[in-house]
């Protein structure tokens, strides 16, 4: 399992406005600018964060983007499910008909897989990004 480069980004430009003062807006090219993200890559990515609710987008010449709620209610957990969907390491513990032997309630692997998945959620929900930011020491913003 791996995470994809639109996450990475993803959690750059979240973590880049966790370290602004609280409401302040930025710049879409500013993030970009200063994360090292490719703009057309950083505007869909921006879509998907703004949809999930994790950031706020403003229109015109003062426009930009900022949090939508506080850094601290933003977790890495909520990053990788705006950008890649829900967390499942193996399609059984989506739907446990794609078991083809039909024995997932009942599979070791299963059990054990279930376990895992359940333990990660759990460590990325326990990190947000107001601790992230704090750790960072991003001075360069």
């Amino acid at each position: 399992m791996q995470l994809n480069q639109a996450t990475d980004y993803a959690f750059r430009a979240v973590l880049h406005l966790s370290a602004l003062p609280p409401g302040e807006k930025v710049t879409a090219q500013t993030i970009a600018t200063a994360q090292e993200i490719p703009m057309r890559f950083l505007l869909k990515i921006m879509r998907s964060l703004t949809q999930a609710k994790i950031i706020k987008s403003f229109r015109g010449v003062e426009g930009g983007y900022a949090l939508a709620k506080p850094p601290e209610k933003i977790t890495l957990l909520d990053v990788i499910e705006a950008i890649e969907g829900p967390i499942r390491i193996n399609r059984c513990l989506l739907d446990q008909s794609y078991c083809t032997k039909h024995w997932a309630p009942h599979c070791p692997v299963h059990y054990i897989l279930e376990k895992i998945q359940n333990n990660l959620i759990q460590e990325l929900a326990d990190h947000n990004f107001a601790e992230l930011a704090k750790k960072s020491h991003l001075t360069q913003i």
